[in-house]
């Protein structure tokens, strides 16, 4: 049985919950939750794990805040034996606009210390990942607050939708592969 590591990177604590930095951790919940997949507090990260047509499906949100979170990664590779080509990560992109949703198969960092950890972690940038667009309008100097702020309303309205599509995403890199995966979700 095919096995897989999907990983939604954001920050733990009550105070990170639901902003747009935490836009994998949202993501995966609501995978967990279909799949009917609970979570524990493990090694690094909370965990949970299920099947998905016939294949096995590790779940994790580091622990380890986002700046360090190729260091679970890593560990959960190795623990598990998961192969880099059956990771899939899910990470907030301030280059893309509000809801948009772009399947990579690798990529650089683009300035996200998340994916900075997972590249100096796994000593590439040859993993998939599914980069959820949560726009860039802030003011200048503001980056920080922007990311670590709640969604506005009117996004709040299109949130659930996206979260569905991404969710869809990880089911479809999981049974139909990387390369079907982004000609199917990255015209839409």
């Amino acid at each position: 049985m095919s096995k897989f590591l999907i990983v939604g990177l954001g920050n733990i604590g009550k105070d990170y919950e639901h902003t747009r930095h935490n836009i994998g951790f949202d993501v995966v919940d609501v995978l967990a939750n279909e799949l009917n997949a609970s979570f524990d507090l493990k090694r690094l990260a909370i965990y949970a794990s299920t099947n998905f047509k016939g294949k096995q499906l590790h779940i994790i949100k580091p622990t380890t805040y986002m700046n360090l979170s190729g260091k679970a990664i890593k560990y959960w590779m190795n623990e598990l034996k998961i192969p880099i080509e059956n990771i899939f990560v899910i990470v907030d992109d301030l280059a893309l606009p509000f809801g948009v949703l772009r399947v990579r198969g690798k990529g650089s960092d683009a300035g996200h210390n998340g994916l900075k950890s997972i590249q100096e972690e796994l000593q590439t940038n040859a993993y998939s990942r599914l980069r959820f667009g949560i726009g860039n309008d802030f003011p200048k100097g503001k980056q920080v607050d922007f990311v670590l702020s709640k969604w506005t309303s009117d996004q709040e309205i299109i949130l659930q939708e996206r979260i569905q599509t991404s969710v869809e995403i990880i089911k479809s890199f999981c049974s139909a592969g990387l390369s079907n995966t982004m000609n199917i979700y990255n015209n839409k």
